[in-house]
């Protein structure tokens, strides 16, 4: 056997030894306003987010900001508090029901005009699935 094919075969061999590559962490892409209602409604989202360290990747921008309408506008947005999971912001729960990560969280503190459907353990659910594959 040649070299060249005895290093190609080791070659091989230590690609199926290694296993799959690692997917690269999630990323979430926290856009809001710096106010406190939006920071209190945040707080224990952004958390868990933290106790996570690098597993996954956390961006926050300031929606008042240039740079947070421009995203806003890529994403297609307008409004309060949108979460983008990889870039996206709907998502389907197990039991097949649609959430969008968008406005505050659906708890009784938050403001009625701007209740969103989603909760932390609707984001959570959705990153400790994309970790687990």
């Amino acid at each position: 056997m040649s070299s060249r094919r005895r290093f190609l075969l080791g070659l091989a061999a230590l690609a199926v030894l290694a296993g799959p590559a690692h997917a690269a962490p999630p990323t979430v892409e926290i856009i809001a306003m710096p106010h406190p209602p939006v920071r209190m409604a945040l707080q224990p989202l952004r958390h868990w987010l933290a106790a996570q360290g690098a597993a996954i990747v956390v961006k926050e921008i300031d929606s008042e900001t240039a740079q947070g309408a421009q995203r806003m506008a890529q994403a297609g947005l307008s409004g309060h508090i949108p979460i983008l999971i990889d870039g996206e912001y709907r998502f389907q729960r197990r039991d097949g029901s649609a959430v969008a990560l968008v406005n505050f969280p659906d708890l009784p503190a938050s403001p009625p005009g701007v209740r969103g459907n989603w909760l932390d353990a609707d984001v959570e659910a959705v990153l400790k699935e994309r970790l687990t594959r």
